[in-house]
């Protein structure tokens, strides 16, 4: 069983940074995308970026240039850099394991792992 916890959420003035963390442990697959995912209050979980085990990267395109999603050489601990943060960036941030080849963070319904979540918040 995958296990997933986040850290590293906070609140920030618009323009700020801030980065998130989640430990993964618990798979031994190789072939898997790790996601990290957002919710905002009254609206649908949405995907912001993806890392598929070929080290290959996905972004919305409403992080695109801000957000830059990473993992360290044991594949255990996924990170989650995001810069100049608007108030649209408000929510609660998953990271999420699926175990596919690729990266579809448009279909969260591929990703069976979840952690319980981060909130950030941007005034």
């Amino acid at each position: 069983h995958v296990q997933m916890v986040e850290s590293g959420g906070g609140s920030v003035q618009a323009g700020g940074s801030l980065r998130l963390s989640c430990a993964a442990s618990g798979y031994t697959y190789s072939d898997y995308c790790m996601a990290w995912f957002r919710q905002a209050p009254g609206k649908e979980r949405e995907g912001v970026a993806g890392i598929a085990s070929d080290g290959s990267t996905s972004y919305a395109d409403s992080v695109k240039g801000r957000f830059t999603i990473s993992q360290d050489g044991a594949k255990t601990t996924l990170t989650l850099q995001m810069n100049s943060l608007q108030p649209d960036d408000t929510a609660m941030y998953f990271c999420a394991a699926a175990r596919t080849i690729y990266c579809f963070i448009d279909l969260p319904s591929t990703f069976t792992s979840w952690g319980q979540g981060t909130q950030v918040t941007v005034s």
